[in-house]
């Protein structure tokens, strides 16, 4: 455990000495968190031993945080920190403080640069265009992160759900409002749970569906379910299910946290496209996360070139095709650099570059 350190006279930093239970207390307070800072993913995907974490606080209050991945080769004295879809510097029901994302991008360089030799790599929760986005590019020119060009750039459709139901819906093209009045009107039950019953029915009509299809993604469900299994309260996920006849057809598995929901995982089988139950489902994830106080629903990734099918079918849901803020990284010196590239091109020939997209986005 690194301790904990004053930070420009009235801040602290705390690095590490987390438990899965209070790094879920400090997440819950975010408007910006989500599920790739979650405890359970770094587990599931890195290992627990491999994750570190951050906060800052004032007078004990705390204002920003961020879940780390520490990558280190065998037998090399460097290795990169990695960091997903952060850092959390926005307290739900609170304006972003472009003087506290410097703050928190100059601890997170202090502690994982300058302290532990490492490359710094950030993924930001931002996409361009957008004030967040300005304020979190500005933090990372004056700290010395560079973009990353060569590791891609996450694309997904944001729905906006500040607005009343039936403007959202107004706001769906011709062909999406024709193909949900007409799923409304096939007789779906449609069932929603956080529990692992649901989850497994999601998967059993998973992977026939990728059997069938034979398209290549970075998801495993697998992965998911364990992620799910320690998740808890309202970090978990939520599994919808559209039934015919008592039977499961179609399921989407979404995430809510903060301000945004996130569409994660979908499966549907002959019957379910027969019957547009995809559009159902959609309609009700929408619903549920406007009920729960989420402001916009990202619609899990889209790829117009390699996928334009999947890239129709979500634009015609009315939200805004956006970009995420490249990657952007910070080396401590030539050989950590050497190392870094070393890693990126891993993680590229292993396809882990690529955020998640929802299997049903590559079909």
């Amino acid at each position: 455990m690194t301790g904990e350190r004053t930070l420009n006279g009235n801040l602290s930093v705390q690095v590490d000495g987390h438990s899965p239970e209070s790094w879920s207390e400090i997440l819950g307070q975010f408007g910006d968190a989500n599920i790739y800072q979650t405890w359970a993913y770094g587990a599931v995907r890195w290992g627990s031993r491999n994750l570190s974490h951050l906060v800052i606080r004032r007078e004990g209050r705390v204002l920003a945080a961020a879940q780390v991945r520490i990558v280190r080769l065998p037998l090399v004295p460097a290795g990169m920190a990695y960091l997903r879809w952060g850092p959390l510097c926005q307290i739900a029901g609170t304006v972003l403080d472009p003087a506290l994302v410097n703050k928190t991008v100059f601890a997170l360089q202090e502690e994982y640069v300058q302290r532990r030799g490492l490359t710094l790599q950030v993924i930001p929760c931002a996409f361009s265009g957008s004030d967040r986005a300005a304020v979190i590019q500005s933090a990372f020119s004056q700290s010395g992160l560079r973009p990353e060009p060569s590791l891609g750039k996450y694309q997904t459709v944001l729905v906006d759900l500040n607005l009343p139901p039936e403007t959202i819906r107004e706001r769906f093209d011709r062909k999406t409002r024709r193909h949900l009045n007409r799923a409304e009107k096939n007789g779906l039950v449609l069932e929603m749970s956080d529990g692992p019953e649901a989850y497994r029915e999601f998967v059993r009509l998973y992977e026939p569906m990728r059997q069938r299809k034979q398209f290549t993604t970075s998801v495993d469900v697998d992965e998911f379910g364990r992620i799910q299994s320690l998740l808890s309260g309202s970090a978990r996920m939520q599994t919808f299910l559209a039934r015919k006849d008592g039977n499961a057809i179609g399921a989407l598995v979404c995430s809510r946290m903060g301000d945004t929901g996130i569409y994660l995982l979908g499966a549907t089988n002959a019957r379910a496209r027969d019957l547009l139950a995809s559009y159902l489902l959609h309609w009700r994830a929408m619903l549920w996360l406007k009920e729960q106080g989420a402001r916009c629903y990202d619609l899990g990734g889209i790829d117009p070139e390699a996928n334009p099918g999947g890239y129709e079918f979500k634009t015609g849901f009315g939200g805004n095709a956006v970009t995420q803020l490249e990657t952007h990284s910070c080396q401590s010196g030539w050989f950590s650099s050497g190392v870094s590239a070393l890693i990126n091109w891993s993680r590229r020939a292993n396809g882990a570059s690529k955020l998640a997209i929802p299997a049903t986005a590559r079909t």
